[in-house]
């Protein structure tokens, strides 16, 4: 009884060591793939390089689509298509200007309307101006906000080594601040760029008036760090100096767009559904290298590496390049309302949307079970040096999508650098590296490689 028990024993666990021995070479090999044989570098090149920024609703956005839709079809796959939806279509229309009047002497500071933001007058907007650190600290100044420019000046905190928890403790002024201070009587915004580090550039972003009639909206903008710095100086040295600021951004009709979408029909269970994304729009003032080129070309470049190989997935594995992720997240809730409608049942989705430096691991949504059973194949990873197995978001993308029973997965890149270049005129095709992309998407390829092969835990 015992001879056989211990005979059981082994056998079972020859037969892990040989699925881990051929988990082990399938990711070798996928690894061998995308550092050698990659089409991702030049994807991007392309979609950075020879389109440029992509800001849902313009033409730029359209000819991306165009040209991923095509260059999916030269990968062999069993179906790409393009799945329609209305986006915003927002302009930012002549180059901002803006400065300190600080008695009589004009002191010239970067600033970049923010996406949704109404234009100020023809001849601009000069107002005194307040500081404050963020909504709650707006709230303490009452009547006093009436008739100023507020100056939103609380910055990203240093103090966290998850970058992305320093954008998240301060981006509410950003998206809320102008329809915040709109409420106590300001004529206009200025808001500190979502930047750690000190530099020239004014990021963007989408800010939103929530429920305030059109005729209560206000002019807002973000300044760069050094602008933001220098303001709250001048600030400290004479509170009654004045801003400036001038923008002529519209909000036009909205466009017709799309999201594109690729696949692999699966070989066991074609019914159920992997999806690997990023969003295909960026922001108008750089190409989007980054926020988020990177997440299309190596959500594309998974089929690829999977084609290359010869791998046929037991599940089908289908890439979904979202449009109008930046300001308002139509084609991640389009995707989502669809897959309902059609009663797809998706098991697991992966989105790249946090740059293309070098990976570190994964944000996963699961329940307990399935996150251990990712746990376990960690040291699958460690040998590429991905360490990072945490429990978290996934991406906005693929919040939206929902089944029976669903595992979600976020790409987590290092993050020192990343708002260095977030929503940003430096955030252009020679800020990648060009192995740290290929890297990326090696190890997207790698979990959905060991998703499909097994499973999630119902």
């Amino acid at each position: 009884m015992k001879k056989s028990l211990v005979a059981g024993v082994l056998f079972f666990n020859g037969i892990a060591m040989l699925a881990q021995s051929n988990d082990e070479q399938v990711i070798k090999d996928i690894y061998k793939s995308g550092l050698t044989k990659s089409k991702c570098y030049s994807w991007l090149d392309h979609l950075s390089n020879k389109i440029g920024a992509r800001l849902s609703g313009s033409d730029n956005a359209e000819k991306a689509v165009q040209y991923t839709k095509a260059q999916l079809e030269t990968l062999g796959l069993d179906k790409v298509y393009l799945q329609e939806m209305m986006v915003p279509k927002w302009v930012r229309g002549e180059k901002e200007t803006a400065y300190i009047l600080d008695n009589k002497t004009k002191i010239t500071v970067p600033i970049a309307a923010l996406g949704g933001s109404v234009a100020t007058s023809k001849n601009g907007l000069t107002a005194a101006v307040i500081e404050v650190q963020g909504i709650e600290d707006l709230k303490k100044w009452g009547d006093q906000i009436k008739g100023k420019i507020v100056f939103y000046n609380r910055p990203m905190d240093p103090t966290f080594i998850e970058t992305f928890k320093s954008y998240g403790g301060c981006v509410d002024q950003r998206y809320a601040g102008a329809k915040e201070a709109a409420k106590l009587g300001a004529v206009g915004t200025i808001v500190r760029s979502m930047n750690l580090r000190l530099d020239d550039f004014p990021h963007t972003g989408a800010q939103s008036y929530g429920d305030l009639s059109p005729a209560e909206y206000i002019p807002t903008a973000a300044i760069s760090t050094n602008g933001a710095e220098l303001l709250s100086q001048k600030l400290k040295a004479n509170p009654n100096l004045q801003f400036y600021f001038k923008q002529s951004c519209e909000q036009m009709p909205e466009a017709l767009s799309y999201n594109v979408i690729g696949e692999i029909k699966g070989s066991e269970h074609p019914e159920n559904i992997m999806v690997v994304g990023g969003h295909l729009d960026s922001w108008d003032l750089a190409d989007g290298s980054h926020d988020d080129g990177a997440g299309v070309v190596q959500s594309m470049e998974t089929l690829r590496i999977f084609k290359q190989i010869g791998y046929k997935p037991k599940n089908t594995i289908r890439v979904v390049l979202f449009m109008n992720e930046e300001n308002g997240g139509r084609g991640g809730k389009k995707y989502a309302e669809l897959a309902q409608t059609n009663h797809e049942n998706h098991i697991f989705a992966l989105e790249s949307d946090s740059g293309g430096f070098s990976p570190r691991g994964f944000s996963i949504e699961a329940d307990d079970a399935n996150y251990q059973k990712i746990l376990s194949w960690k040291n699958l990873f460690e040998p590429y040096l991905i360490h990072s197995f945490v429990k978290g978001g996934a991406g906005a993308d693929i919040n939206p999508l929902s089944s029976g029973k669903i595992v979600k997965a976020g790409l987590k890149p290092d993050s020192q650098r990343y708002f260095d270049y977030h929503h940003a005129l430096n955030d252009n095709f020679d800020a990648i590296n060009k192995r740290e992309l290929e890297l990326g998407a090696a190890t997207m390829t790698s979990l959905l490689y060991l998703m499909d092969q097994n499973g999630i835990i119902k």
